[in-house]
């Protein structure tokens, strides 16, 4: 394309409040040489994982104002007095599942006549999707399920995450840490159980069959995988097919139960719909034989697969108890009678440099070419609203929108 395109990287706004950013001080300036005619302005923030003082020594314009721009780039979603009308978006808006709490968001961004693109709608061809931050937080909800448990059974300690500058630097802190032999469940096989099994490599903790976890104990530490077709089986016939289970998770029941019996610790990052038997009940919760001692609900759907998931954690307080007979929360974390769950809603914030630039690589080779094209189909089933206007894929949202 030859005619000049202004994109802006906006200053994350949502309380409580976000460091990632769209595309990190090195891939701005990529842009710029590699597309001469998009001019990058990115928005001053106090709070950003990359200081201003970063974009401004590779030449990238820094400035408050954006009116100038005609896409902006965010994270979080945007509160709906700083958006700008007429401009075309695209952060997560979490607004597709007509989450209440984006309802007034949505109809502003409709009266405002913006263009709404959300990153969570972009897919590949078979469905996939495009852009996350899935792999970092399974890496950050490993470590702290883990720091969890060393805390409750005070066998070890683990640096917390956001104390280190990055990955690589949370890396060196595992070099001489010795572990008991825990046994660890991960369920998924996503890019949050990816994220999880990186955590599980860098301590060196042994893989072991689903078979072999239940019946044998060990002499050092070990994980079982539990991926979606070992977890979950249609009731009719015990098969699984992965579009039938999307379509109809009515229609199957999990197999997880076993493991309760066999695991100290479970990191749990499986797709959950609310049709989907969860993992296990509370019920189960009160037998004498429940092993689990701490749960990290990566995916952190509350009251979703994980029963006793009360609702967030912070990346401050990462952690809560819950007593396993009356279902509250308790007063200690390590209660012997509790099972302590580490539920934080915004795991990615505590590695913001790594999975920045994680999400401007997809960002780069997936969706950019895609979104200055004249016309992209990828584009087009990810637009929410489209100058003001929900695209007819979600007009199922009118009444949320407020058009009815």
């Amino acid at each position: 394309m030859s005619t000049s395109i202004n994109i802006g990287l906006i200053r994350e706004e949502k309380v409580p409040g976000d460091n990632r950013v769209a595309f990190t001080p090195q891939q701005c300036l990529w842009i710029s040489t590699h597309y001469p005619h998009i001019a990058v302005t990115v928005q001053p923030s106090p709070r950003r994982c990359f200081s201003d003082d970063e974009y401004r020594a590779l030449g990238i314009t820094v400035a408050e104002d954006l009116s100038h721009c005609d896409i902006l780039l965010g994270i979080k979603e945007v509160p709906k007095e700083k958006l700008l009308a007429g401009k075309t978006y695209l952060f997560f808006s979490h607004t597709k599942k007509q989450q209440p709490q984006n309802q007034l968001m949505l109809q502003e961004i409709i009266k405002k006549n913006i263009t709404l693109i959300d990153y969570e709608c972009l897919v590949h061809n078979d469905g996939q999707r495009i852009l996350g931050f899935g792999f970092f937080a399974g890496v950050v909800g490993a470590h702290n399920g883990l720091l969890a448990y060393g805390d409750r059974t005070k066998t070890f300690s683990f640096k917390r995450v956001h104390e280190c500058k990055d990955f690589q630097a949370l890396i060196t802190t595992y070099f001489g840490v010795k572990l008991p032999p825990v046994k660890i469940v991960i369920t998924g096989s996503g890019r949050v159980a990816a994220g999880s099994l990186e955590v599980m490599g860098l301590l060196g903790i042994k893989y072991v069959t689903p078979d072999e976890f239940l019946i044998n104990n060990y002499s050092y530490p070990v994980y079982t995988q539990l991926k979606a077709g070992e977890l979950y089986l249609r009731k009719s016939d015990k098969t699984y097919s992965r579009e039938d289970f999307h379509n109809n998770p009515g229609a199957y029941e999990c197999k997880f139960l076993p493991f309760v019996t066999a695991a100290d610790v479970l990191m749990n990052g499986i797709y959950w719909d609310k049709n989907i038997e969860p993992l296990f009940t509370w019920a189960d919760l009160q037998k004498e034989n429940f092993r689990i001692q701490v749960i990290a609900d990566i995916t952190d759907d509350q009251n979703g697969s994980i029963p006793c998931n009360l609702g967030d954690t912070t990346i401050e307080e990462p952690v809560y108890g819950v007593h396993r007979f009356n279902q509250q929360k308790t007063a200690d974390h390590f209660d012997p009678e509790s099972v302590t769950m580490m539920c934080v809603g915004n795991l990615p914030n505590e590695l913001p440099r790594d999975a920045s630039q994680y999400f401007g690589d997809q960002l780069m080779k997936y969706v950019f070419d895609e979104l200055l094209a004249p016309q992209s189909d990828m584009v087009h089933k990810a637009t929410i609203v489209d100058k003001g206007e929900l695209t007819e894929r979600y007009h199922y949202m009118a009444e949320y929108a407020g058009l009815k």
